[in-house]
């Protein structure tokens, strides 16, 4: 048995104790009191404990609580931590020298339905298949520690631990190195805008929440208030554990936007900083792509320049352009780009942003402000049809193949996975998945059980949906019709074929680092068709009832003479020779220049 360090902090505490296995071990304050300098706070003593002892913390003795800090916690959240072997022991057996984010295919996978078993080991089994695809990069759901088995992940109370039932830190580094060994990167969605509310005891230990602000989630993170110092380094750290222990790729951070930070350096240029910081000290790429609603150029420009130097983020208005596009829908947010979809998808295209300092009705008010065309590279904008949000989030968690052809699907995949933005699919859109995605807990606390479920209820309720038709959260029903269902023979699935034939075009012929400045489009809104010109590919999607013709930039002149690369399901024929192209209803070409 070694002799292992366990330290916490604790700031205003007058006694903290250690209790590992069935002992109490009194811990020293590292610091004089009171803690009013850089670093004070900290309690620590040194103890003989083995991998997998059980400890936890009492404060003046109140009762024991988990290491905030803890890197595993066996028996969930608000149980005992345990010891672990150190990160840097473990055998990995891929080399590995990362992959950047320009000329990404990003996969947003959720481990818990990605399979029946909804294992890391039982999705190591589907890689190949990945790989295969063209994708580059597994984005994962959250894996931090969250209450009970089954969870989207979003309200985890353990930024330091991975969910046990998932198959705990050592399961992550299995996936990891699979992964690694197809040449697939992996992304870790993480959330640092607000902790769960069962098994949150951080408060109990340090001003990790503050009271001015708040989130729709609950108490706001203390960024920038006394002892938010401390506060920053334990959701930095965790980040830079993750990428370093588990040798991700790189961050997916959830909701930005509720970052409340007024200090100079804003947390996420700090985080942006440290994580730079740590990528030269490894020697490879490391990356952080921020989901932020503020349209705000800021997000995504370099830290020299004022910026908050992250290297992308999701773009919200292209997704909501093209579904408005090929649904029609036209309610909540999406009436801002309803009465004219095909324009919004224009825009989306080529300035990334819609909303860019324009009247937004939804909101009520301007929103977002412009990017510079010139100096933005189309790969900083995440574009997408579908994610976990956009399907989980409705009242039925339907897919766009519940309601869509897949005719229309392909047009939409053209867009996406040809346009000049880095393309995310949502797991099981590239076969056309009908299984819905719905929202699912398994809370164990039978009062949050019941608040979650009538909310959710209620918030649909005030849009026409009846309490029958809203699935129940916490039956397990629901998280299992959430399991994806693949196909028997995906060798005659036509969907997944056009995905193959367009990722493939992507890797061959386009550029991965060029600004949107390069792409152009022509449109026509009341025909519903769009020329999308992505050098040296030219996409041209049909989104009517109805045959049209459609112009081709650059035929007859320098560009050279367009031949079809990939046509939706069969062979649409060749562009005239007045630069004119047939489309029937329903459908899309890809074109390349000899």
């Amino acid at each position: 048995m070694r002799s292992e360090w366990f330290e916490v902090w604790a700031p205003e505490a007058k006694r903290v104790d250690l209790h590992l296995r069935d002992r109490r071990v009194p811990m020293t304050r590292k610091d004089p009191e009171p803690a009013d300098g850089p670093g004070g706070g900290w309690w620590r003593v040194e103890a003989p404990a083995a991998p997998g002892d059980r400890y936890g913390f009492s404060v003046d003795e109140g009762p024991v609580r988990p290491d905030p800090r803890a890197r595993r916690l066996p028996e969930g959240p608000g149980r005992p931590g345990a010891v672990i072997d150190d990160p840097a022991a473990w055998t990995w057996h891929r080399p590995w020298e990362g992959r950047d984010l320009p000329g990404a295919v990003l996969y947003e996978l959720h481990v818990g339905t990605f399979t029946d078993s909804g294992t890391f080991d039982a999705a190591i089994e589907h890689l190949p298949e990945l790989a295969e695809l063209g994708i580059t990069h597994v984005q994962l759901m959250p894996v931090c520690s969250f209450p009970g088995r089954h969870g989207w992940g979003y309200d985890g109370v353990a930024p330091w631990a991975v969910h046990e039932p998932y198959g705990g830190p050592d399961g992550l580094r299995r996936l990891v190195d699979a992964a690694h060994g197809h040449g697939l990167g992996v992304v870790l969605d993480v959330v640092h805008n607000h902790l769960g509310p069962w098994g949150n005891f951080l408060a109990g230990f340090g001003p990790y929440f503050t009271d001015r602000y708040h989130t729709p989630w609950g108490w706001a993170v203390n960024l920038d208030g006394p002892g938010s110092d401390e506060v920053r380094d334990y959701f930095i750290g965790s980040a830079l554990a993750f990428l370093r222990d588990y040798r991700l790729d790189g961050l997916r951070l959830d909701a930005v936007h509720a970052l409340a930070d007024n200090r100079a350096e804003h947390f996420l240029a700090e985080l942006s900083r440290r994580v730079d910081g740590l990528s030269a000290e490894l020697g490879r790429p490391l990356f952080l792509i921020a989901e932020s609603d503020r349209n705000d150029p800021g997000t995504v420009t370099p830290r020299a320049a004022g910026g908050l130097g992250l290297d992308g983020q999701w773009n919200d208005d292209f997704h909501h352009a093209l579904h408005t596009a090929l649904t029609g829908e036209e309610q909540g947010y999406y009436a801002d780009f309803a009465h004219a979809p095909i324009a919004a998808l224009a825009t989306t295209l080529t300035d990334g942003f819609l909303h860019a300092g324009g009247w937004s009705s939804f909101r009520g008010r301007r929103h977002g402000a412009p990017l510079d065309r010139d100096a933005v590279p189309g790969y900083r904008l995440v574009g997408y049809s579908q994610t976990h949000d956009q399907i989980g989030n409705r009242a039925r968690g339907d897919r766009l193949a519940a309601s869509l052809t897949d005719a229309q699907l392909a047009c939409g995949a053209a867009l996406v996975l040809c346009g000049p933005m880095t393309p995310m699919l949502f797991m099981g859109e590239e076969w056309g998945a009908r299984t819905p995605w719905q929202y699912f807990t398994d809370h164990p606390d039978p009062d949050l059980a019941e608040a979650v479920r009538t909310g959710r209820r209620r918030e649909f309720a005030s849009h026409g949906w009846t309490e029958s038709e809203i699935p129940d959260p916490q039956d397990p029903a629901t998280r299992d019709r959430s399991c994806l269902r693949r196909p028997e023979r995906p060798e005659e699935n036509r969907l997944l074929g056009w995905y193959r034939r367009l990722l493939a075009l992507r890797h061959e012929h386009l550029p991965v680092d060029r600004p949107l400045a390069a792409v152009s489009v022509e449109y026509d809104e009341a025909a519903r068709w769009l020329v999308l010109r992505n050098p040296p590919l030219t996409v041209a999607v049909n989104l009517s009832d109805s045959a049209v013709e459609v112009p081709l930039p650059g035929v007859g002149e320098e560009a050279g003479t367009p031949r079809v690369l990939a046509a939706t399901f069969g062979d649409l024929g060749i562009p005239e020779p007045d630069g004119r192209l047939a489309l029937p209803p329903h459908s899309a070409v890809v074109l390349g220049t000899d």
